[in-house]
């Protein structure tokens, strides 16, 4: 498991994460939301609240 897979599993609640906190995991791991939001659908964890249609 690699550190946005585990900053993923940390916050996702329900099976779901907001677009605030993917965009954060992201910044934090020097990646861009594009590869957090590959990886979420490769982990089946929802995207909410998506503010700028960075998640498809």
């Amino acid at each position: 498991m690699d550190a946005i897979e585990e900053e993923i599993l940390k916050r996702a609640r329900d099976g779901s994460i907001d677009c605030h906190t993917a965009i954060g995991i992201a910044k934090k791991c020097g990646v861009h939301p594009r590869l957090v939001g590959e990886k979420l659908d490769r982990m089946g964890i929802k995207i909410h609240n998506c503010q700028l249609g960075c998640f498809q």
